[in-house]
């Protein structure tokens, strides 16, 4: 059994040095029981070398990593309810999908060959088991790879990359199938870069850029920090302040022909502008763009001394 009201991974002064590279950089994170989390970073960032760490895959060069309370360096029991994959999940292509499975069943044993039937149904692979994996899409060869991972039965999963390469129905089905497993009590790491997927899939996101953790929050506290409202260009973006504060609506002047209308919608905000003779050049709903915070924290902002300057 794991250590009684232990958090699936926690993660303490993680490092991870390749001779003068520092590839991981002093990371703390800790991921709670029942949520999909977003493990997200700029190429380079890390990303997957923190999984293969935490996975047991290779040894920190100073921290340390516990699963649901244990080190997987120190026990293979800690890796006990954890399961995924790094990197694409590879498998025979000459053997069909069920076979794939029946080899992964027969290592890990534990009846995990009578998991089968229902690991295929989950991932919505059932009626394509007979056939052979070289003739598998990309998605399905991911799903494939989730299916093998819940032969372990998890309480925590951790897939690298798993939308990479999909079509825009693969990533839906990805994202379903994700959202799936989570409402059932599973807890789900993603590292990913594709944060338009991510901001429907996960409910926390922890981000990382050169090695070091630069957030970890919820996404609903992230969206929260942006209140909802309306951007306008106008000529006029006093006099429409101004109308809109007879309104009851609160509005700030970004710039002497930009405004922020907050809280409020393009209807409203246009009703007060007829009103008042104001006229709009351009008006879009604001919202919080997870892209957009991201490459706030991961952007490296040009000296501009040295900006366009070659050496």
């Amino acid at each position: 059994m794991s250590a009684q009201g232990a958090v699936p991974i926690e993660v303490r002064g993680l490092v991870k040095e390749y001779g003068q590279l520092r590839a991981v950089d002093g990371v703390d994170i800790t991921i709670n029981e029942g949520d999909v989390y977003g493990y997200l970073g700029p190429n380079g960032a890390g990303k997957t070398t923190s999984l293969r760490m935490m996975l047991g895959l290779i040894t920190p060069t100073a921290g340390t990593v516990r699963l649901f309370g244990r080190n997987p360096i120190e026990t293979v029991r800690a890796l006990e309810g954890v399961a995924g994959f790094v990197e694409a999940p590879t498998f025979y292509p000459y053997l069909s999908g069920r076979k794939n499975l029946d080899l992964l069943a027969a290592y890990d044993g534990d009846g995990a060959s009578g998991r089968i039937d229902e690991a295929l149904e989950t991932v919505e692979l059932a009626d394509r088991a007979k056939d052979r994996v070289g003739g598998y899409s990309h998605g399905m060869r991911q799903r494939l790879g989730i299916a093998g991972a819940l032969l372990r039965r998890p309480k925590l999963l951790l897939l690298d990359e798993p939308a990479t390469g999909l079509d825009p129905a693969g990533m839906r089905d990805m994202r379903l199938l994700i959202r799936r497993l989570a409402d059932h009590g599973m807890t789900v790491v993603l590292s990913s870069h594709l944060l338009a997927e991510i901001a429907q899939t996960v409910d926390d996101v922890v981000i990382v850029a050169k090695g070091r953790l630069v957030s970890q929050s919820s996404l609903a506290d992230l969206a929260g920090r942006k209140k909802p409202g309306v951007w306008v260009r106008t000529p006029q973006a006093e006099a429409l302040r101004q109308a809109l504060g007879a309104k009851g609506i609160a509005a700030e002047v970004q710039t002497p022909d930009t405004l922020v209308a907050f809280e409020a919608t393009t209807e409203a905000t246009g009703i007060a502008a007829a009103g008042a003779g104001v006229v709009i050049f351009e008006m879009t709903t604001q919202h919080f763009d997870l892209e957009e915070f991201f490459l706030e924290l991961t952007t490296p902002t040009l000296n501009p001394t040295t900006e366009g300057v070659s050496r």
